[in-house]
């Protein structure tokens, strides 16, 4: 028996191979636009300004205690000329050794939003009373903010203060214990906390004591009961969502 053999139109195949080459661009040009990195937005000053003296950057920081407890200190960053140093309070060595990766990350998103070259300054480190307590990454946002702070000498308002995590893109990552922060912001006279994006609500748990008789015995369990709950009524504060350093910034300047 002979096969038939199909002929193929060569117009069509071009025409199809150009459709799908068109229609993969479309698609990785829409890709491209909805999974960008976060564009950091230069804070609006003076991008030619150089420190010829000391400047100090203050900002007040929350953490969570070893009992679950919320607390507060002060975080301090001092900019001067130099030679690209990061200097840490030899007296806080515990807290500079759990978080140096913050520190590193803290100086790359400073010099991004600022625009200067971290080469030609030293900054230097410190934190008030509990600094064993401020561990980790959650002081990350408060890090870079505070090293723009100081970097660009800029006036900042005294009722503000972040918690979360500085991303090398500039966008702030979630930490936990929001209620506890809140709370211990609230104790030292914050009235606007900023959060990252997400996390003004969350879930607690509530532990009971549920028990129930089986003839002459009683059987007592714990249970944990989800509960829902708003940071702001909660803590009696206002609480703001931020996605970014230079978005939280804006928060922290004095206007002038």
């Amino acid at each position: 028996m002979t096969k038939k053999r199909k002929k193929v139109n060569k117009g069509i195949l071009i025409f199809e191979g150009i459709f799908v080459l068109l229609i993969g661009i479309l698609i990785g040009a829409v890709g491209q636009d909805h999974f960008s990195e976060t564009e950091l937005i230069p804070v609006e000053i003076d991008n030619n300004y150089t420190i010829s003296g000391q400047n100090v950057g203050t900002i007040k920081v929350p953490a969570i205690d070893n009992e679950g407890n919320g607390i507060s200190t002060e975080l301090i960053v001092m900019a001067e000329q130099g030679s690209g140093r990061t200097l840490v309070d030899i007296d806080n060595l515990l807290f500079w050794v759990d978080t140096q990766s913050s520190i590193r990350m803290a100086k790359l998103v400073s010099e991004e939003v600022t625009g200067m070259d971290l080469n030609n300054y030293d900054l230097t480190y410190s934190i008030g009373a509990n600094a064993s307590l401020i561990g980790g990454e959650s002081a990350g946002a408060a890090l870079a903010l505070a090293s723009i702070i100081a970097l660009k000498d800029l006036e900042v308002k005294d009722n503000v203060m972040i918690t979360g995590t500085a991303n090398h893109d500039g966008s702030i990552g979630p930490v936990g214990g929001i209620l506890e922060k809140a709370n211990a912001a609230k104790d030292v006279g914050i009235t606007l906390f900023l959060v990252p994006l997400l996390q003004s609500r969350e879930v607690v748990y509530e532990s009971i004591e549920h028990c129930e008789n089986f003839g002459l015995m009683e059987w007592c369990t714990t249970e944990n009961i989800p509960r829902k709950i708003d940071i702001a009524k909660e803590a009696e504060l206002e609480v703001v969502e931020v996605g970014s350093i230079s978005e939280a910034l804006e928060y922290f300047i004095v206007e002038e």
